[in-house]
């Protein structure tokens, strides 16, 4: 199908390309002025499609239910660093609510140059499918897909297809997924663009991948029989290619980012050497013991240092190179390197891994308690091979490990099989297993963990005759609304508890509110800090999310100016988000301050909180908890490893001397402990959901969904649902 491709205009091309794989049919639409400046992008405009395709009984794997890839108007313009994000969103076959994640590498930025800010799939096609967008020719057509389960033999398949077709090898960007994307409901989605910077071989050049990994989203591609689509695209030309309002403003806006990145960075985190797998030794701190360890049972360990930043930074990182997963990000946190693998049909070959991040750096590493780099890489690069989110895997073999250590389940229920802390070949195994469903142990790990609640506590009953353990499993399987933790131990952090419970409505995820570092330095004294801080901080991390950008060089580069600032939140770097305010002014032709450009944020904050209710009902706000483990100590030797920061804090509650403290026995210590961080807990969501403006039981409120303009762009059942919920 041919199609008409119009300028740039404000980093717009105000066009969505919809493709129903049940017809067939492939249709372009006007993307309407007044859900663009309301929705603004990415994220927002992606929440936004999904609510007018589905119902409250819409399920993940329905044809109806629409994979939405959608970047944003800041996003693909390397004048500035970090445009490089582009948002997945669709229905979540693991939390059953609105799944969402974000994505580097160039598909984003390529969506928007072949002429779209928004593609909707629906529909299941009949056989292995690949969608081909040619914004040279300006035609995409659905054709049929090779037949290659994993990922990186697809990646060379549809390489040499494109190049033998006569494409440049930097004009081609697509997304894949593979075979464990089918067998579990975690399945992510790999997004590869090439690399031209790095040395191979005596040449130079190769594809990478970034992922959207977290609420299985490569499940729903998958199911939909999509194997890869294929982006044909080059970066536009001339002055001023992306249509800005003010292209000066915007060039000023990228150049002072860029000196900020160049001269904190390497006297910092120094992300441009070891990526953020940097942030392992700062979590690791005797102090905030907020790395996990053993499933979240610790929160740091010595042997850590061997798998930190360093480690990986002066022996595994391939440091040649650009490292930047977009051009012009000067961030270079996009590390990468060769491993030879050491188990699987690839056993012996020498592989690049991209990564790992922190989380999966933590999620296979401290949480597994395994402690070699080599391992870690390996078991990232076999899970982005089969499409499986890195961290739900993690999370949820330290779960398994826990309950082969507490005795919950056993190699007889298991068909001889065991997970144990540091084995490392078993949780290979467990890898290769898992992707290809081969086991009744990875059937079940592979529709998630609340399904493997059920089964293992059936299989200790069935096994003791005792009671059903069900709800002692729950108190540590680390998970919010079906999804697994990502990567931080929030003992030490109640803010970020909040932010696992309440704040991030896709799940237990850290994308809405990552407040645990400000949390640990000292950022919020009160509950009422901590509770504007869970409106303020996703305001601006989801806000970014809509507007296609990265959040690492705003988040994790502090700005010295910031530090200067008066009567306000430091941690926020509010310099550097004055440079994205020019930015984004530079871009849409405003004159907003950060403040208010954020703010916009809440309306798809309570889009999605709106859905959700959708689905959960009276009982949404029932869904805002976390497990116990995640507040603190579940047994006497949990709260015996951290005695003297747990007798502290108990001196501080009870208002008694530390002696006396010592005299009580543990196991009081820990009760009255508990009741405490969860009656805090409980406190601050309530108060969080106060600012929020919704009613006590997580309902946003009529008057603050026609406060925020939100009323009028939802649909006939969802207005009526709410409102029946606010009766």
């Amino acid at each position: 199908m041919k199609y008409t491709k119009m300028p740039l205009h404000h980093g717009y091309a105000n066009q969505i390309l919809s493709i129903n794989l049940q017809t067939s049919k492939i249709a372009t639409h006007p993307l309407d002025p007044q859900i663009r400046d309301f929705f603004i992008g990415g994220r927002g405009l992606g929440l936004y499609l999904l609510h007018k395709r589905v119902t409250h009984k819409t399920n993940a794997y329905a044809p109806e239910n629409p994979l939405i890839f959608s970047p944003g108007p800041l996003g693909g313009i390397p004048q500035f660093p970090g445009t490089s994000k582009c948002m997945a969103i669709s229905l979540s076959p693991l939390t059953h609510i609105p799944g969402v994640s974000n994505f580097g590498g160039h598909f984003g930025a390529y969506l928007k140059y072949a002429g779209f800010d928004a593609l909707e799939i629906t529909g299941i096609a009949e056989k292995n499918t690949m969608i081909i967008i040619d914004g040279f020719k300006n035609e995409m057509s659905i054709t049929k897909a090779p037949v290659i389960d994993q990922v990186f033999d697809l990646e060379k398949a549809i390489v040499d297809q494109f190049v033998g077709a006569g494409y440049e090898k930097k004009d081609i960007v697509f997304l894949t997924t593979g075979i464990g994307a089918a067998n579990t409901a975690y399945g992510c989605i790999n997004s590869h663009y090439f690399d031209a910077t790095k040395p191979v071989d005596g040449t130079k050049g190769l594809f990478r991948t970034k992922q959207a990994g977290r609420t299985g989203l490569g499940s729903v591609m998958m199911h939909k029989n999509i194997r890869a689509i294929v982006l044909l695209a080059s970066y536009p030309h001339g002055e001023n290619p992306y249509g800005a309002a003010d292209w000066d403003k915007v060039k000023q806006a990228g150049l002072k980012l860029h000196k900020v990145v160049k001269e904190v960075d390497p006297q910092s985190l120094k992300m441009g050497r070891k990526g953020s797998a940097g942030l392992i030794s700062f979590m690791n701190k005797e102090a905030y013991q907020s790395l996990p360890v053993k499933n979240y049972q610790l929160g740091s360990d010595p042997q850590a240092e061997q798998i930190c930043g360093t480690a990986y930074a002066e022996r595994l990182f391939e440091q040649r190179g650009m490292d930047g997963c977009f051009p012009g990000c000067n961030l270079r946190c996009t590390k990468g390197g060769w491993v030879t693998l050491t188990s699987g049909e690839h056993k012996g070959h020498k592989v690049w891994v991209d990564g790992p991040e922190y989380e999966t750096a933590a999620g296979f590493g401290s949480n597994l308690g395994m402690w070699h780099p080599e391992f870690i890489m390996e078991a990232n690069w076999h899970c982005d091979n089969y499409g499986i989110d890195t961290i739900t895997t993690a999370v949820i073999m330290a779960f398994l490990m826990e309950c082969y250590q507490r005795g919950y389940l056993t190699k007889e229920d298991t068909d001889g099989f065991a997970l144990t802390w540091g084995d490392e070949q078993a949780a290979l195994t467990f890898i290769h297993q898992l992707a290809r469903e081969e086991t009744n142990l990875t059937k079940v790990a592979g529709a998630g963990m609340l399904e493997l609640i059920d089964w293992i506590a059936d299989k200790y009953t069935k096994r003791s005759g005792k009671p059903n353990p069900k709800k002692e499993l729950e108190r540590f399987a680390m998970q919010t609304k079906g999804l697994p933790f990502s990567l931080y131990r929030t003992h030490r952090s109640l803010s970020m508890q909040a932010s696992y419970a309440a704040a991030s409505d896709i799940g237990a995820h850290h994308a809405a509110a990552w407040l645990i570092k400000a949390d640990l330095l000292g950022a919020f004294a009160t509950l009422q800090d901590s509770a504007r801080a869970l409106i303020t901080y996703p305001r601006v991390r989801l806000g970014n999310d809509n507007l296609g950008l990265c959040k690492l060089p705003w988040v994790d580069v502090f700005n010295p100016e910031s530090e200067k600032r008066k009567n306000t939140d430091i941690y926020i770097n509010p310099a550097s988000q004055e440079i994205y305010a020019d930015f984004y002014n530079g871009m849409l032709g405003t004159n907003m301050t950060w403040e208010k450009i954020f703010e916009q944020t809440d309306r798809d904050i309570n889009l999605q909180r709106v859905m959700n209710v959708m689905t959960f009902g009276k009982n949404t706000g029932e869904q805002d908890w976390i497990p116990d483990r995640a507040i603190g100590p579940i047994d006497d030797s949990l709260y015996d490893a951290e005695k003297d920061y747990h007798d502290q804090r108990l001196s501080i509650i009870l208002k008694k001397l530390p002696a006396e403290i010592q005299k009580m026995k543990t196991a009081g210590k820990r009760e009255i402990l508990m009741k405490h961080r969860k009656d805090e807990l409980k406190k601050l969501i309530s108060v969080y959901y106060q600012e929020r403006g919704w009613s006590s039981a997580g309902i946003p409120q009529v008057e603050t969904l026609k406060q925020i303009g939100l009323w009028n762009f939802l649909n006939k059942e969802t207005k009526t649902r709410i409102t029946k919920m606010n009766g």
